[in-house]
């Protein structure tokens, strides 16, 4: 392969990677609601409800944490990789 498909490969993956993220938090906030539904719907708060609610709360938020958004990754991308780079070379 040459490199423009290399970079189409690598632009596709990250767009790839960015909607199973979005798809994840619709995911994790549906599961939250279902759980806040549960847990109020019988009238009483059992340690059962209240420990799962807490349990998807703790993973919703460790899948916040995994966003490819945050940039954490951007270091160890070799130069001119990025999407939007314009790497010009000077005379």
């Amino acid at each position: 392969m040459n490199k423009q498909q290399n970079s189409e490969v690598s632009a596709f993956l990250r767009i790839l990677q960015k909607g199973i993220w979005l798809f994840g938090i619709l995911s994790w906030i549906f599961g939250l609601t279902d759980r806040s539904i549960a847990l109020l719907s019988d009238g009483y708060l059992s340690a059962i409800d209240i420990v799962q609610l807490f349990t998807a709360s703790f993973f919703f938020i460790s899948w916040l944490l995994l966003s490819p958004f945050l940039g954490i990754n951007s270091q160890s991308q070799p130069q001119g990789e990025g999407i939007g780079q314009n790497v010009e070379a000077s005379p």
